[in-house]
């Protein structure tokens, strides 16, 4: 077994002590769950950028990209294990690359309430100024779409923590969702009890660490208030509706 140093052994009825087949100490573990989880959401950041701003430029893009984006959400993981695994393997790239695709569904829309919410007067100024199209979209429109962005990133950055243990199916790469499979194995019901715990864990630091980020990034923004839940819930929808509303 292996765990955590500087922990005793008896701690908790074994919730850092790892098993031996497993290969991690409870740490890697951790490390490794969030790696898994990380990547995936700043990939899909990568993707919804440039997606969200050819969606605000030509409006009739943006109900097709949602319902593929939707679409995507909606096919198990499992069925993508089968579709990668001839190319990828039992590797972390497996498991990634849904969670990247998942990822969309919340992003996509994100970003394009976020430059929608835009005023019209500012983006009239940066035009009169002579500021081209995508240095327009990277200096003026995106820090303006920051609270809209981090609330979409809060939400898939969640979704992707608590769907990495789905890697557990091909060849133990759910890192802490690992813990599941092996307390049925070994009739140690604190493994699974380790897993879910740190998983919360993570997503609750993970979030705070966002809430952190927009308030850095957005200082002009107050910290509390309706506008931020209501930009959340936005964020969260994966319907079309939300291409009609602006956010506050």
């Amino acid at each position: 077994m292996s765990g955590i140093p500087g922990v005793p052994k008896g701690f908790l009825g074994g919730f850092f002590d790892m098993p031996s087949d497993l290969q991690h100490s409870y740490l890697g573990l951790v490390a490794w769950h969030v790696e898994e989880a990380l990547i995936p959401v700043l990939a899909g950041l990568l993707i919804a950028l440039p997606i969200g701003a050819a969606c605000v430029r030509l409006r009739w893009l943006y109900p097709p990209v949602l319902w593929v984006s939707t679409v995507i959400y909606a096919v198990p993981s499992l069925a993508f294990f089968v579709v990668l695994i001839d190319y990828t393997g039992q590797s972390q790239i497996t498991v990634m690359i849904p969670l990247a695709l998942y990822s969309l569904v919340v992003l996509v829309p994100a970003v394009v309430d976020g430059v929608r919410s835009v005023p019209e007067e500012t983006d009239a100024a940066a035009v009169a100024m002579g500021i081209g199209p995508i240095r327009r979209y990277l200096q003026v429109q995106l820090p303006i779409a920051v609270p809209a962005i981090i609330a979409g990133l809060r939400v898939a950055t969640a979704s992707s923590i608590s769907l990495v243990g789905v890697g557990a199916l091909i060849g133990n790469q759910g890192a802490l969702g690992n813990l599941l499979a092996d307390a049925m194995f070994y009739r140690r019901p604190i493994l699974a009890v380790s897993s879910v715990v740190t998983t919360a864990v993570i997503a609750v630091l993970a979030d705070l660490l966002l809430v952190l980020l927009r308030r850095l990034l957005t200082p002009w923004q107050p910290r509390a208030g309706r506008g931020g839940r209501s930009a959340a819930r936005r964020a969260a929808r994966r319907s079309p509706e939300p291409a009609l509303e602006r956010v506050p």
